[in-house]
């Protein structure tokens, strides 16, 4: 029987995934200050804190409703777009989870589908952020269908995803607030998409221990 992903899994991504941010926030801070507020960092680090707060106390057994838990915790975190892109992830996360008949890669990776749906929905200026979103679903899709399981495409999308955001370090802004500083902006990695990056990464990390 091919292995799902169960609510207590999920838990553990996200306090994996909050790990992740937690060391990496000075980074994070570091890139958005290339071109933004500089405030990217902190801001992931509150949105994760409430992400792991909202999975330790949402109802076990339930994975759409945790999920959605988490999304409406995420969505309530203060700092600009942060809070509202990500949130929207883990909401189409958990109505592509309500969708499908088991929790298993293929699954699972119709859920990650349906979150970078509800990202793209978004306003055009966080393209970056897609970046390093769309590779790693794609990644996982590909996993998925191979027949990979859960770690497996997982470890891929983290992959993806990770080389996504490192490929966006030599491109010019040309949408947000970033655009204003022509070739300045080259030669750092999108904030949003290295946050991509880190929480994928951490996904992985909760099937490989």
């Amino acid at each position: 029987m091919a292995r799902t992903m169960t609510a207590a899994d999920f838990v553990r991504m996200i306090r994996r995934a909050a790990a992740r941010v937690e060391a990496e926030h000075a980074t994070l801070t570091r890139l958005d200050s290339v071109c933004g507020d500089g405030d990217h960092g902190t801001t992931m680090q509150r949105a994760m804190a409430n992400a792991g707060k909202a999975a330790g106390e949402a109802a076990a057994g339930d994975l759409p409703a945790l999920v959605e838990a988490v999304a409406w915790a995420v969505l309530g975190t203060d700092g600009g777009a942060t809070g509202p892109l990500f949130g929207s992830f883990f909401l189409g996360m958990s109505e592509g989870l309500k969708s499908v008949a088991a929790h298993d890669a293929v699954g699972v990776a119709t859920s990650f589908e349906a979150g970078l749906a509800s990202i793209r929905k978004q306003t055009p200026a966080h393209k970056p952020m897609l970046a390093a979103l769309l590779p790693g679903v794609e990644a996982m899709r590909k996993a998925a269908t191979e027949g990979g399981d859960l770690g497996t495409a997982l470890a891929r999308a983290a992959d993806a995803a990770e080389a996504g955001a490192h490929a966006t370090a030599p491109m010019r802004a040309r949408l947000g607030r970033a655009r204003n500083l022509g070739d300045r902006s080259i030669g750092s990695p999108d904030p949003g998409a290295t946050s991509v990056g880190l929480l994928f990464r951490g996904f992985a990390d909760a099937f490989s221990e």
